[in-house]
């Protein structure tokens, strides 16, 4: 029994003087830290600080999304214009039981525009690859974004109801069946000029200079072949 309370009081003053070790640490710690700070000054932090920040990691930047990001916002400078005008004469008849007694034709001149481009919103980081210091980025394919009649360029240039006028008074329809018959024509015609090829060829031109102007040097954009029945029928 002796011999058990003789361990507890030995243990127990093991105890304290590993506690006062400690504290001694702290204390002595915090006696260098008064020194040094009382013999430089903020020197002796600065010091501290440049040991703490030359032990922490390097910061690291997602390449690929700081390019995928650049590159969306240049999707109005990707797109190709084809403009054209196309020359529609339209006409309908007016009958009874079948005998046509009058056609009315309308001649309608039309200015139209197809814009085609890349849509460089749908980019996405799998679209690029890093490979040392080179990066590919793979456009995607080309395709239709906007047809439209100018119709402020655009004109009527003969309406004619017929020798007796017995043609059906049918200006607006007439007009509007020229002008989407115009548009196709137009559309038919910058699909036939390429118009996706060239497309292809401004968005990697624009998305090259724009990734180098960025810092990265060593760029390769591959654009995907348009697909010619999609173009006409956007």
């Amino acid at each position: 029994m002796r011999r058990k309370n003789r361990q507890k009081r030995e243990g127990s003053s093991v105890f304290k003087n590993l506690s006062l070790m400690l504290a001694g640490s702290g204390l002595l710690l915090g006696v260098v830290l008064l020194v040094g700070f009382a013999r430089s000054g903020n020197q002796f932090f600065d010091h501290l600080r440049s040991l703490i920040a030359s032990n922490s990691p390097e910061p690291k930047v997602e390449t690929r999304s700081v390019v995928i990001q650049q590159v969306r916002q240049a999707s109005e400078l990707t797109t190709a214009v084809f403009t054209m005008e196309a020359v529609v004469p339209t006409q309908q008849d007016a009958a009874i039981a079948g005998v046509v007694i009058g056609t009315t034709k309308l001649l309608y001149i039309a200015r139209g525009e197809v814009r085609a481009g890349v849509d460089l919103s749908t980019l996405k980081p799998d679209n690029v690859q890093i490979v040392g210091d080179t990066i590919r980025l793979q456009l995607p394919a080309p395709k239709i974004l906007d047809k439209k009649i100018d119709v402020t360029r655009s004109s009527v240039y003969d309406y004619n109801r017929g020798p007796l006028g017995l043609g059906p008074d049918v200006a607006p329809n007439l007009q509007k069946l020229a002008q989407d018959e115009a548009l196709k024509k137009i559309q038919l015609a910058a699909c036939s000029d390429g118009i996706l090829d060239k497309a292809n060829d401004r968005a990697k031109l624009v998305v090259t200079s724009l990734i180098r102007v960025s810092g990265i040097k060593d760029v390769i954009v591959e654009p995907q072949p348009g697909n010619p029945q999609q173009c006409l029928a956007s």
